[in-house]
């Protein structure tokens, strides 16, 4: 493989955004340890070979997301709240290989207080443990109800200062619409902001859409899958789709 050199290095801190399914058995179902290692095992490589900074957001679809429960008896608040705690045990089992693997303190940070196993989110502290050691990890979404990781996301990455933001999907780009029903599905290599939303595109939410057209940050839409493609993205290579304003 050509080696990379931070020069060539397009985005230098990236917001990483996992779905939970990635984390899960074949089925994207409850936690394999095994594909959880894998998974740091590629993050700390991609770390090792270009120096990017990687803040990640988990998403719980392995465990359970709190629209699951929408149109049922349950408490919409109480659901997504469940929700949240799911991604704080996905950050935890990706936590634990990343220092396994690598000897390194990985923070995993919260707006949720739970401080016995994650630090309350501050700006300033999560800048300094992404400087230190080039990898943090963010759970329990923005803290509130009736918002999506998306959201999380997208206001991390506006907080962080990232250059981008790359979404892993089970498909490799945004499409007109679901590929894996439709042969005739286009699939975009690049779309503005204003145009997915008119589109009705399903990449992220309108909220987290507005605040990537606010601070000008872009989003890529990649197969999470095929995670090497990373590298070939920070190099500037066209992968995926790539929205922005």
């Amino acid at each position: 493989m050509k080696k990379i050199l931070a020069s060539d290095i397009k985005y230098k801190r990236v917001l990483l955004k996992i779905t939970g399914e990635l984390l899960g058995d074949n089925e994207g179902k409850g936690l394999n340890f095994e594909k959880i290692d894998t998974l740091a095992e590629q993050i700390l490589s991609i770390r090792k070979k270009t120096g990017v900074q990687f803040a990640i957001v988990v998403g719980a679809g392995n465990l359970f997301r709190g629209r699951q429960a929408h149109g049922t008896t349950v408490d919409r608040v109480s659901a997504d709240y469940i929700g949240m705690l799911g991604t704080v045990m996905n950050a935890l089992a990706l936590r634990e290989a990343l220092e396994r693997l690598s000897g390194k303190d990985i923070r995993v940070m919260t707006p949720l207080m739970i401080e016995s196993v994650a630090e309350p989110f501050i700006q300033r502290r999560a800048l300094y443990h992404l400087k230190r050691t080039g990898i943090i990890i963010f759970a329990g979404g923005i803290g509130n109800p009736f918002f999506t990781t998306d959201s999380a996301a997208a206001l991390r990455a506006c907080e962080l200062s990232c250059d981008v933001i790359l979404k892993g999907s089970n498909v490799d780009g945004v499409y007109s619409k679901d590929p894996h029903k439709y042969k005739n599905a286009r699939r975009y290599s690049t779309l503005r902001y204003q145009e997915a939303l008119e589109k009705g595109l399903n990449v992220m939410d309108s909220t987290a859409f507005a605040l990537c057209q606010s601070e000008k940050i872009p989003i890529i839409v990649f197969n999470i899958q095929e995670f090497n493609l990373i590298n070939k993205i920070l190099n500037g290579e066209r992968i995926g789709t790539l929205i922005t304003a």
